[in-house]
């Protein structure tokens, strides 16, 4: 099992998670953040740090795509492990569906 960032993170971007990762396995793209797979030691500190409740466990039901995306971006953008001030329109986005269309491939600052 691992934990992977979810639809709901797509131009919401908060950082709290990052900070509270023990293995530093978070990836920063322009608008999204991913869990590296095989870094993450599924402890689990993160989901509950989520304010938009974007982060689960891969053995949720439907969530392959979601797995796909951390996977493959995870390797592309750069590491993230400093909360900055998040994206000043998130709460607009918090809790909207069908952002995948949405979700930028360009990485993000990182550290």
């Amino acid at each position: 099992m691992t934990y992977i960032v979810t639809e709901n993170c797509i131009k919401c971007k908060y950082m709290d998670c990052v900070e509270v990762c023990p293995v530093d396995c978070f990836y920063e793209g322009e608008n999204f953040l991913v869990i590296h797979p095989d870094e993450c030691i599924d402890c689990g500190v993160c989901e509950p740090e989520c304010p938009a409740d974007a982060i689960k466990p891969d053995t949720e039901p439907g969530l392959e795509t979601w797995l796909a995306i951390n996977t493959e971006y995870a390797v592309k953008w750069p590491n993230i492990t400093i909360k900055r001030d998040h994206e000043p329109d998130s709460k607009e986005w918090d809790g909207k569906p069908d952002k995948l269309p949405l979700l930028s491939p360009k990485p993000g600052q990182g550290d």
